[in-house]
């Protein structure tokens, strides 16, 4: 092991990594030490149920980094190095208890012909913002892609301001600004329409009433609908194993299994790492922690020599947790909607707004959700390769769950452990998906169910099995991810910058905050 880098980064999430490869193309001699076996934070593929199956551990979908400016400027580099993704055309339903559907594709009129069936009002609607998508699109993207500086979204401003018009302008910031539930049932009369794509929200902790979700399911559903879905080709790994490989092409080293203790500062400037077992590693130019705020904290000792930014990051908000089912099977759910189902990539079980809100605010009340929004990944629909032939496996994000249980608003689960309720809990959620797609416990060939606190277990920055690395609500989001002044990564330490999904722009796939801080470091 090298005993001096330019840069260390701690953690090797996805973020990490882009940023390692962005550095070491730019001549930096990057070191990266993560405390899990392998690199990828939530970002792998295991065995977690039978030999041969293939399970994405947490994050599946795979097309924000496909349409990251990371990717633009790497990608080619990156599929030398075995990446490869699997496209899908039917990205995702939402099923409903009156047995009807509705779900979102790429092809010519379909999606307009599904919406068409529950209201032609809505399929009218829903053309409107396919039209008006394009333009609306150049600028969340190229907000979403920047760094949160007030200069350059300034310039931002200015342009929309100059070329659309103030009207314009004023409309999309209100977009932005308005909650799922207010964006939805102002350009849809279907309640089943407004589901299908208010479940978006539910991804993130942007519940049907929280300011500032609707941009979720809008670019969700617009987006899906434009350019399709792509996952991993067998499984989302091939996107931290193609980034392992071309840092170490680049000269990086990726040390796994070793825990960083605490940040080494002298004379007020992160000058390295302590890890665990007391080795200390030097860095020329930066430290670069991939953690949560409250990890920071600890790498800092407690403090970082500013009162004000320490109460920022000890204040940092996290988003309820979530629960994971991974199944392994003899062959997709027999869905009663519809065997249209059986090739979507994602299938929600999510019957309405109300029903999401009511979901959301229990487990913000520590309860164990009666009705948890249910995200169900069909992963082998689009690319078989991740199981045995004739197998398949399933994908199952439950959303929301507290990460400490107060108890159960079914009133049927009495204990408040996640190691003793996980499995009882899991089988609420199962009993959920059986009543849309009967005989799928029959189905079932092996079961891996991980808690919000198993999450955590695995990687810290996932506090209480938040996924999303802390709430996007307007008060997180923007200028304030993680705290004001601080969204492109800036820490008061000199040389020492925090990124990941804890920092603008947000959690997701997309590499922004580990691409963007390594521009900046680098010099573009």
């Amino acid at each position: 092991m090298q005993q001096e880098f330019d840069a260390i980064i701690v953690g090797a999430g996805v973020n990490s990594l882009a940023c390692a490869v962005e550095l070491g193309a730019k001549g930096w001699r990057v070191g990266v030490f993560e405390q899990a076996g392998i690199a990828g934070g939530a970002v792998k593929t295991l065995e977690l149920t039978e030999p041969g199956f293939r399970h994405d551990w947490a994050a599946m979908n795979l097309s924000m980094f496909a349409g990251s400016g990371f990717f633009k400027a790497h990608g080619e580099d990156l599929v030398k190095c075995g990446l490869e993704f699997a496209p899908a055309a039917n990205c995702f339903a939402s099923v409903f208890e009156n047995g009807k559907w509705l779900g979102v594709s790429t092809g010519p009129g379909e999606t307009r012909a599904r919406i068409a069936g529950f209201s032609e009002a809505d399929a009218r609607a829903w053309d409107r913002l396919c039209t008006t998508f394009p333009e609306k699109a150049e600028y969340i993207f190229a907000l979403l892609g920047n760094p949160m500086q007030m200069h350059i979204q300034g310039r931002l401003l200015a342009k929309a301001l100059f070329r659309k018009g103030f009207a314009w302008t004023a409309e999309l910031t209100r977009l932005l600004l308005s909650s799922p539930r207010r964006f939805l049932t102002e350009s849809f009369e279907s309640e089943e329409v407004r589901a299908t794509l208010g479940a978006w929200g539910m991804h993130l902790d942007c519940a049907p009433d929280i300011a500032g979700g609707a941009v979720f399911p809008y670019l969700e559903s617009m987006a899906n609908q434009a350019f399709g879905m792509v996952i991993g080709k067998g499984g989302a790994d091939t996107v931290t194993r193609a980034l392992s490989k071309r840092i170490e092409q680049l000269g990086g080293e990726i040390h796994c299994g070793q825990s960083v203790a605490s940040v080494i500062r002298e004379g007020g400037k992160a000058t390295g790492v302590e890890l665990a077992d007391g080795t200390r590693i030097k860095a020329r130019k930066a430290v670069i922690a991939n953690v949560a705020p409250s990890g920071l904290m600890k790498l800092l000792g407690g403090a970082s020599g500013d009162a004000g930014f320490d109460g920022k990051m000890k204040a940092f908000s996290h988003a309820p947790g979530t629960m994971m089912i991974h199944l392994a099977l003899d062959g997709l759910p027999d869905w009663r909607a519809s065997e249209d189902l059986k090739s979507f990539a994602y299938v929600h079980i999510a019957p309405s707004l109300d029903q999401m809100a009511r979901t959301y605010q229990q487990a913000v009340a520590g309860l164990l959700p009666d009705e948890p929004v249910l995200v169900v990944g069909q992963p082998t629909a689009v690319d078989p390769s991740r199981a045995p032939a004739g197998k398949h496996v399933l994908w199952v994000q439950v959303r929301m769950a507290p990460a400490e249980i107060r108890g159960d608003a079914a009133g049927e689960i009495a204990g408040t452990d996640w190691q003793e309720v996980k499995e009882a809990y899991a089988d609420r959620a199962i009993a959920m998906i059986e009543r849309h797609a009967p005989g799928l416990k029959a189905k079932i060939l092996g079961r891996k169910v991980v808690s919000p606190l198993d999450l955590e277990a695995d990687n810290p920055n996932l506090v209480g099995g938040d996924q999303v690395a802390g709430s996007h609500h307007l008060s997180q989001n923007f200028l304030f991810r993680p705290a004001l002044g601080h969204a492109s990564g800036k820490t008061p330490v000199e040389g020492l910058h925090i990124t990941g999904a804890s920092v603008w722009p947000g959690a997701g796939t997309g590499v922004g905050a580990g691409y963007m801080l390594a521009r900046k470091l680098g010099g573009r």
